[in-house]
């Protein structure tokens, strides 16, 4: 009994470590992606072909972004990214388009953010200067309903 419960048990646990795999963002068909040409057409044909931009430009509405990245994740570990498009459509004042660039995953940067505090302006409190340094200072003024600056 103990021969086929240890084997079965084993492999159920290694049917739960399988890895994960996820898509994201715009799911790109070459069909239409390579239909859409400079000149020719503008921002309403652009979506209707592709749909609304995954963003558009921060500073400039001209510029629109199709993202789509793929990930993958093994039990508990954090997603890594195995392959990422952008693509970039471009549009000048009038709404036409003026280029079409596609990069890769090679452009993706990986931020690492730093784990010390952020300086800030002021007096430095300790924690029980903070939970004890309003006591005494709340309602000083118009305290037991006199007006302020008088008795």
């Amino acid at each position: 009994m103990y021969k086929l419960l240890l084997p079965a048990t084993a492999a159920l646990a290694l049917a739960g470590c399988q890895g994960i795999r996820d898509q994201s963002g715009y799911i790109a068909l070459a069909e239409l992606t390579d239909s859409i040409e400079v000149g020719i057409d503008n921002k309403d044909s652009v979506q209707r072909t592709l749909g609304r931009p995954t963003f558009t430009g921060q500073f400039d509405e001209n510029n629109w972004y199709y993202v789509n990245q793929m990930t993958s994740q093994f039990a508990f570990r954090r997603p890594q990214l195995k392959d990422a498009t952008i693509l970039h459509i471009q549009f000048d004042a009038a709404g036409n388009v003026t280029s079409i660039n596609e990069a890769d995953e090679t452009l993706a940067v990986k931020i690492n953010p730093s784990g010390d505090e952020t300086p800030t302006l002021g007096r430095e409190k300790s924690f029980f200067e903070e939970l004890f340094g309003n006591i005494g200072q709340v309602g000083q003024t118009g305290l037991f309903g006199t007006e302020q600056g008088g008795p």
